[in-house]
């Protein structure tokens, strides 16, 4: 049996629904996808474009892991949701890189979508190696 842990991290980013900010399974660690907002405030976005998002978004990310006891270096696979693919993967891609090191990211999927919460233009969730 598998030991399950549900994070719900009272100084972790605001929630804009109803959910864990991350579950634990295991040796695994899966983090709810993270918007682009405030930390203190889930009603708005933080960043008119693609990158200021992203940069939003990954520090969100961090602010989960680290409530979690976890830590960006142990990222194993990204999901990455982009409202205006075409215009927007280039500027994702420059964030995104530039918070590894050289020869260390996660496996990814990215997609665009038709809409996400609030408004966004980027959306990320991760896998977590723990």
């Amino acid at each position: 049996m598998i030991d399950i842990a549900h994070h719900l991290l009272p100084g972790g980013p605001a929630r804009v629904a109803p959910f864990s900010h991350a579950v634990r399974a295991g040796d695994f660690l899966f983090v709810t996808g993270q918007m682009p907002t405030d930390p203190a405030d889930n009603t708005r976005c933080v960043g008119a474009d693609a990158t200021a998002q992203t940069q939003q978004v990954i520090a969100n990310l961090k602010a989960v892991l680290e409530g979690c006891g976890a830590d960006w270096a142990r990222v194993v696979m990204a999901r990455i949701y982009l409202r205006q693919f075409d215009r927007d993967y280039a500027a994702m891609n420059a964030v995104w890189e530039a918070a590894f090191p050289p020869g260390r990211l996660p496996a990814r999927t990215t997609v665009g979508v038709t809409g996400l919460a609030l408004g966004a233009l980027v959306e990320i969730d991760l896998v977590v190696a723990m």
